[in-house]
């Protein structure tokens, strides 16, 4: 199982509380298809309607997606390397991706996506570097 590096790179907007957040995902498998960074900011919310997403071409040498103007406050994200671009992950009979996928915190769920409390952080000033399973 590769790894993903996600990192964190907050910086705080001088005129104004909003913050910049810089997603970096390393180590993808291949450059096939693209890469999906989904920002949650609430547990009710969480890996069923999304703050704010984006995708990016997949680069085997590392994608960077940058959100910008987040309010100050706790979020958590998941990425998936989504290698044939149909806009989801693709899953086995047993439902099991068959595609890259992680979350923030390096947490993992048992049968299915980790809870919001695991995988959230709290976006302030400062340098936060996560590292995904993929």
């Amino acid at each position: 199982m590769k790894i993903l590096s996600l990192f964190f790179l907050l910086a705080l907007v001088e005129t104004t509380q909003a913050q910049r957040l810089v997603v970096r995902v390393e180590n993808i498998k291949d450059d096939k298809g693209q890469i999906g960074v989904a920002l949650y900011n609430t547990e009710v919310d969480f890996m069923k309607k999304q703050f704010a997403g984006k995708f990016a071409p997949a680069k085997k040498e590392g994608v960077e997606v940058v959100f910008e103007n987040l309010p100050a406050g706790e979020y958590a994200i998941s990425i998936m390397h989504d290698s044939n671009a149909n806009g989801k992950i693709d899953t086995n009979f047993m439902g099991i991706p068959k595609e890259g996928y992680g979350f923030s915190n390096n947490v993992m769920g048992s049968f299915g996506p980790p809870s919001f409390e695991k995988a959230k952080f709290k976006l302030t000033d400062g340098v936060s570097q996560i590292k995904l399973r993929y």
